[in-house]
């Protein structure tokens, strides 16, 4: 029997999250994908994104466009709504078996209430993780209790998934699916990260993501200290975008004039999963408040410097260095990031975010679930 399986996709994001659990589910003849992409994937600003999952050789794509052109808290609840309103159409169409989410963003309610209504089972990856400085912490716990099977990151996260009273048989800890991108995918290498963005060796190479902090009514509140404290470094400064949240704009805004100022920094908009991976294999430093830093650069052994409350309460590992929101705690742990002392103390760190088989264990466990009324009356077990 031939399983539809719809997964949901809202940016580039995501998207290397997914990448090698699509890749995997693709091709298994028991299964008909299709990937539905809403949100920042449509969004100019944000690059167009959803045309990279046509050029990764994707064969079934659908789009929903529902992203308003906004920086305020009101644009993301009304972006949300018309999520909603467009994807019931596509799903209603398609009436998928099971739909596949992932994460913690706040437009994921979208798809969640629309299958919740639907009668539409949920595998929901990433749950039961912890990121109590933004909105992302509540929403991950809400598409928890709506879905009906869990993929956690971490031992410690699948925990927390079964007190919520989730029964065991739905809970699989299978690791975060983005690390499979070091083991599966082609990575560039030193010269070809050097040559493509046009890095001078012999300084320091620091990447930076940094966000809106969504549980401040002023989401950029942060953001200055950061900009003051790397205005004080010399090396090479790479840029991504951030989240499509309240206070992107501006940060974005910042970005380019600290860029116009600054001839060793440089944004992107975009970087495909391999270059963003090749990139952090090649950087000295990486700073930020992005669950990038926290759960994929203990793989690299990379130094990330975690600014203010974003991530609080997210499992970490050794390389990890938590810093207030101030230029001088930031600067100061930058020079201490980029000691021999500091990196020689990494040689032996694990990465609690699991070990690059995630995707293995996310499809071995959609092509073998029987999908019957007992998928779908869930029981609460505390």
């Amino acid at each position: 029997m031939i399983k539809k399986i719809v997964a949901i996709t809202s940016s580039r994001a995501d998207y290397s999250h997914l990448y090698w659990p699509l890749k995997l589910l693709e091709k298994e003849k028991s299964i008909e994908l299709t990937i539905l992409c809403f949100g920042p994937h449509m969004s100019p600003e944000y690059g167009e994104t959803w045309q990279q999952i046509i050029k990764d050789g994707f064969k079934n794509v659908k789009t929903c466009e529902c992203l308003l052109s906004s920086d305020t808290d009101v644009g993301m609840a009304k972006s949300l709504g018309l999520a909603i309103l467009g994807l019931t159409d596509i799903l209603a169409d398609i009436r998928p078996d099971l739909m596949l989410i992932i994460a913690d963003r706040y437009e994921m309610l979208a798809p969640a209430n629309v299958a919740l209504t639907m009668r539409i089972p949920i595998a929901h990856i990433e749950g039961g993780d912890v990121s109590e400085g933004a909105i992302d912490d509540a929403v991950r716990n809400a598409l928890t209790k709506m879905s009906h099977i869990h993929f956690t990151p971490t031992e410690l996260s699948k925990n927390r998934v079964l007190a919520m009273g989730e029964e065991p048989w739905r809970v699989h800890l299978s690791g975060a699916p983005s690390l499979d991108h070091l083991r599966r995918s082609s990575i560039p290498t030193k010269d070809e990260i050097n040559q493509s963005f046009n890095i001078k060796t012999d300084d320091n190479l620091i990447v930076v993501a940094y966000h809106p902090v969504t549980m401040y009514e002023d989401s950029t509140k942060e953001q200055h200290e950061l900009f003051a404290a790397l205005s004080e470094c010399n090396g090479n400064i790479v840029f991504c975008f951030p989240n499509a949240d309240a206070g992107s704009h501006k940060i974005m805004q910042e970005v380019e004039a600290f860029c116009t100022k600054h001839s060793n920094a440089q944004m992107h908009t975009n970087l495909p999963a391999q270059t963003y991976w090749g990139l952090l294999q090649q950087a000295d430093v990486m700073i930020g408040n992005s669950s990038s830093g926290i759960m994929e650069t203990p793989s690299l052994k990379l130094p990330t410097i975690n600014i203010g409350i974003r991530q609080k309460g997210r499992e970490q590992a050794a390389n990890i260095i938590d810093v207030k929101p101030n230029s001088q705690n930031i600067k100061e742990a930058i020079d201490l990031a980029l000691t021999d002392d500091f990196n020689n103390g990494l040689s032996d760190l694990i990465n609690p975010y699991g070990n690059g088989h995630a995707a293995e264990i996310i499809v071995k466990t959609l092509t073998q679930l029987e999908i019957n009324n007992d998928l779908l009356f869930k029981q609460n077990i505390l």
